[in-house]
């Protein structure tokens, strides 16, 4: 099992930023992949960046491209997500996910661990 803690939303006028951390404890060594993802109130959860363990490859949604930068930190099996000139749009709840085994980067099916999700508000 691996145990997801996210952390870091908050509020935030458009055009600043914001870092989401996600903490992972527990059979970690067992992550392939983590990534974050977001839900806004009426809307399915999205893709929005991914990093691998190992060599730190990442991937990003269209929308988030230039703006967002995912990161990990391996001595402390946490990822980071910044986000700068952040819009309204981006106002959800940011999940943090792990993924077992290498499978599809953007699918949510294809994440085995979910944390309880942090909210960001971008304020206009």
């Amino acid at each position: 099992q691996v145990q997801l803690v996210e952390s870091g939303g908050g509020l935030v006028q458009a055009g600043g930023s914001l870092r989401v951390s996600c903490a992972a404890s527990g059979r970690t060594f067992m992550s392939y992949k983590m990534g974050w993802f977001r839900q806004a109130p009426g809307k399915e959860r999205e893709f929005v960046a991914a990093i691998t363990w190992s060599d730190g490859v990442t991937y990003y949604a269209d929308s988030v491209k230039g703006r967002f930068t995912i990161s990990r930190d391996n001595a402390k099996n946490t990822v980071y997500l910044q986000m700068n000139s952040l819009k309204p749009e981006d106002t959800a709840v940011y999940y943090c996910a792990a993924q077992d085994y290498n499978d599809s980067t953007y699918l949510r099916r294809s994440y085995d661990y979910w944390g309880q999700g942090t909210q960001v508000t971008v304020s206009s």
